[in-house]
């Protein structure tokens, strides 16, 4: 038996009868915090380069993924090896200049193509045509969150639609490096904190109102019209 199934055999041993209480009482919405707390210690490890450690943090993400499976599969949805299937037809779906007879030479065209690919799946399963802006986990720290916004500006030819003073943003940059940025971030986090201001809702609202911005402006231009 692999160490997979054995992990299995043990959560569904401790969600069964004569398990432990805790973990029969839990469902997907009471696991979400612990889903949360264990990718951030995974994140601390990854950035700290402890691979020791990393590997124990891994196996912690692991516990979650599989109870929200056994979860799933005690109430008739589906199972682990149901999600496995899937994310690996997804990956090899996706992939065509690996599995299939095409050949891709950058990481750019592979994540064009990946959206391309992406954005054909939706439209064949019923989705509505892609938005200007893709939609982002709604979990998503708002520095990512923001980050993302401004890449899909920038690839999409959208940066002066934002109203963002591009030239200052160059600026800045020009003299970032990771512990400059760093610091930066902190020092606005101290200074939000000082003043009893939310800086992870701010930036989220001002990167949010800021793609709603550039959508309008989109559809009202000739070119949509």
């Amino acid at each position: 038996m692999s160490a997979i199934d054995e992990l299995r055999q043990t959560i569904a041993r401790l969600r069964g009868r004569g398990g432990c209480p805790w973990d029969q009482e839990q469902t997907h919405q009471s696991l979400a915090r612990c889903l949360i707390d264990e990718c951030s210690e995974l994140l601390d490890t990854i950035d700290r380069l402890d691979l020791p450690h990393m590997r124990e943090e891994l196996g912690d993400v692991l516990i979650q993924v599989i109870f929200h499976a056994q979860l799933a599969q005690e109430a008739g949805h589906f199972d682990l090896e149901e999600v496995a299937r899937e994310v690996n037809e997804k990956l090899i779906r996706r992939h065509p200049h690996v599995f299939g007879g095409g050949k891709l030479e950058t990481s750019e065209q592979v994540l064009t193509q990946w959206e391309q690919i992406k954005a054909g799946e939706k439209r064949g399963q019923g989705g509505a045509e892609p938005a200007v802006f893709k939609d982002q986990p709604p979990r998503l720290p708002a520095l990512m969150y923001a980050e993302a916004a401004w890449k899909q500006m920038g690839k999409k030819g959208l940066v002066a639609e934002s109203g963002v003073d591009a030239e200052r943003v160059a600026r800045l940059a020009a003299d970032l490096d990771p512990e400059s940025l760093g610091r930066m971030l902190f020092e606005i986090a101290a200074a939000a904190q000082s003043r009893d201001l939310d800086p992870e809702g701010s930036l989220r609202r001002h990167a949010d109102g800021l793609m709603r911005h550039v959508e309008r402006r989109v559809q009202k231009s000739p070119a949509n019209a």
